[in-house]
């Protein structure tokens, strides 16, 4: 694909602008809606090939793929009016926004593909769920990274709620680091070291030989301090809270309501 267009440049249409334009090969046109204009802009001046529209269907009228990365509740008000033709490909990238939904917004008989994209398609290294499968979109994602077509809505609705965890891991972090501070570590020596430390067990991550409980059980001593804490903290009773909250998300996507 030579053409492509984003409606809706926030954090995730940046970083999918910024994948898109970086790395080897020739990069795409990429055509951008005016709104989030102030990033639309430095991304243009940075980035040979990229423009900024003058309205979403100018987006539409010069591209052959269409991203849809506007926030949810604002798609009504971005999208009215637009005339999407039946040639076009539309990636719907939108949180709890079913297809059926977008289409009926749209009016359109265009393909329609959902994806969940991550910010770390900025440099290119991360999978991305797509529902359903289809070439323009597949190789997209590629580029960024890799793409994981999925069979049904049911589960792109799964791996979907499993997103909804990233925030938890990173505040689980930040928790971290204060109870250090609390206990004289400077801040940003407590910082430091958190970072440091998840990062190399993040790169263990990558050793696909070993399951994560067989991860776990490399990183334990029988009786210390790891299994301390996995055994009194994260036992049981959190590990079924945790699944509740993820049910009830579930639920929720799978109502279109989340």
């Amino acid at each position: 694909m030579k053409r492509i267009g984003v409606i809706g440049v926030g954090e995730i249409g940046r970083a999918l602008v910024e994948g898109l334009c970086g790395g080897a090969g020739r990069p795409p046109e990429v055509f951008l809606s005016p709104r989030g204009a102030r990033t639309a802009a430095q991304l243009s001046e940075r980035h040979e090939g990229v423009r900024v529209c003058a309205g979403n269907q100018e987006v539409v009228d010069r591209s052959e793929v269409v991203i849809i990365a506007v926030r949810p509740r604002d798609r009504h008000a971005a999208l009215a009016g637009l005339t999407v033709p039946g040639d076009r490909v539309v990636i719907n990238v939108m949180s709890g926004v079913g297809n059926d939904d977008l289409r009926r917004t749209l009016a359109t008989d265009a393909a329609l593909v959902r994806a969940i994209p991550l910010p770390a398609v900025r440099e290119r290294r991360s999978v991305t769920v797509t529902h359903p499968s289809h070439p323009a979109a597949d190789s997209l994602f590629e580029r960024l990274g890799g793409a994981l077509p999925v069979a049904d809505e049911a589960s792109f609705n799964v791996l979907s709620a499993l997103t909804g965890t990233l925030t938890t891991h990173y505040s689980y972090l930040a928790t971290l680091i204060s109870w250090a501070a609390g206990h004289g570590i400077a801040p940003d020596v407590a910082d430091g070291y958190v970072r440091g430390l998840f990062q190399g067990a993040g790169r263990a991550l990558g050793d696909r030989t070993r399951s994560l409980r067989r991860l776990a059980a490399d990183h334990e001593t029988p009786g210390g301090n790891n299994e301390r804490i996995r055994t009194t903290w994260f036992g049981p009773a959190a590990a079924e809270a945790l699944g509740k909250a993820l049910d009830d998300l579930l639920a929720a996507l799978d109502r279109g309501s989340a």
